[in-house]
């Protein structure tokens, strides 16, 4: 009977804490305010789109790239046809970006393709003073371009993340759930966590770097979530991602069962590599000096679990504590409370569609069909290897 009540009493405490630390960035993010500098536009930017068969989708991507409001002699598109079976080099070409090709099978990853990138092509994008990397299925806003330079003409500012939404939001309940997650993981968290002091983090897509971090970093995350690795190495070497949610893309989200358990247990088991990594040498940075509260931010952005997990965590606390620990049956449900603030703040404030509120109502099957990907997870090396998402482009095409 102790060891059922320590057991209970430790996910008791991991639910408050994490639903405290939500709940802390949730309140900072409504105060939050993007840095920027004063002279928009004044910056050279070269987009570096790395890419995997992605034929069907490149040509746009370019296109929406260089529609984007912004001098024409200032800015580059750049691909990184990597390990590509298909046409994808010569249609990027064709569309008038520089492209780069790789071959390397036996070392695939979109974090391998970019630190070749990076260490070998210093010729190409050395001459622009930023890089803006997106992925091959990006729709920009027209103003992207213009709003990462408005960031990084800021002295403050060496890297920038721009919020990565979602282009179908409205085709089903999964893609429009996956809308409200993104509203919450690309818009509250980083805007909190830049309004207390620590890194807004990098999300994949819509990232930009003054040109001399990746002269001297190159890319040096080749896990499944490299840009959650990247992230931590430059939180340790003192360099804070800053926030623009003005400097917008929009990527597509799997819309099919089979696509979606891909994402899932790519960016779910990563995050967790990551965290066994660099969770605890950044709680030490913490305790040698406090003051830097952004060491504490990281770990905890890291301790933190899925939102579906914490969900679940707290619904067994709602249960036990309404049989068993009656006294914590309030505290049970203000975590409820607070994640319910949480979700609908990032909805609030990234004006969701009327659809996307409305597919709130299929979150607990959502939460139910993510059960069994959490147990696949937790299988040895079913979350090591790269798996590419299958385009919804592609599945039209078979069809």
């Amino acid at each position: 009977m102790f060891l059922i009540h320590l057991l209970f009493t430790l996910i008791f405490l991991y639910v408050i804490g994490t639903t405290l630390y939500l709940l802390i960035l949730t309140v900072a993010a409504w105060f939050f305010r993007k840095k920027r500098g004063s002279t928009p536009g004044s910056s050279s930017i070269a987009v570096i789109i790395p890419a995997h068969n992605e034929a069907l989708e490149i040509k746009n991507t370019i296109g929406n790239v260089k529609a984007c409001r912004y001098p024409g002699d200032a800015s580059a598109v750049v691909v990184i046809a990597d390990n590509c079976e298909d046409e994808t080099a010569s249609l990027a070409r064709s569309a008038g970006a520089v492209v780069v090709e790789r071959k390397d099978p036996s070392n695939r990853g979109k974090g391998q393709a970019l630190d070749w990138f990076f260490k070998t092509h210093g010729d190409i994008y050395d001459q622009y003073d930023v890089v803006a990397i997106m992925d091959a299925d990006t729709v920009p806003h027209p103003d992207f371009l213009l709003e990462i330079s408005l960031s990084l003409s800021s002295p403050d500012v060496a890297v920038t993340q721009g919020y990565y939404g979602v282009s179908n939001p409205d085709d089903n309940w999964r893609t429009a759930l996956s809308s409200a997650a993104l509203n919450v993981f690309h818009h509250v968290r980083p805007a909190g966590r830049n309004r207390i002091g620590g890194t807004a983090g990098l999300k994949g897509n819509g990232m930009a770097f003054k040109t001399d971090v990746l002269k001297r970093y190159g890319w040096p995350a080749y896990s499944i979530v490299e840009d959650i690795e990247f992230s931590m190495i430059l939180l340790q070497a003192g360099i804070l991602v800053q926030y623009n949610p003005d400097a917008i893309v929009y990527g597509e989200m799997a819309t099919e069962k089979k696509q979606a358990e891909t994402q899932r247990k790519r960016w779910e088991g990563g995050r967790f590599e990551v965290f066994k990594k660099y969770g605890l040498p950044l709680l030490k940075m913490w305790f040698k000096d406090k003051k830097k509260v952004q060491y504490l931010d990281g770990f905890m952005e890291l301790f933190t679990p899925p939102l579906s997990l914490l969900v679940m965590g707290q619904l067994l606390f709602f249960v036990v504590s309404f049989f068993l620990y009656r006294s914590l049956f309030n505290l049970s449900v203000y975590c409820l409370l607070g994640t319910a603030f949480y979700v609908f703040s990032g909805l609030f404030l990234k004006k969701a569609s009327f659809y996307v509120w409305k597919c709130l109502l299929s979150a607990p099957f959502f939460i139910l069909w993510k059960i069994p990907i959490y147990l696949k997870i937790v299988k040895k090396g079913d979350h090591n290897e790269w798996e590419r998402t299958q385009r919804k482009s592609e599945m039209k095409k078979k069809e």
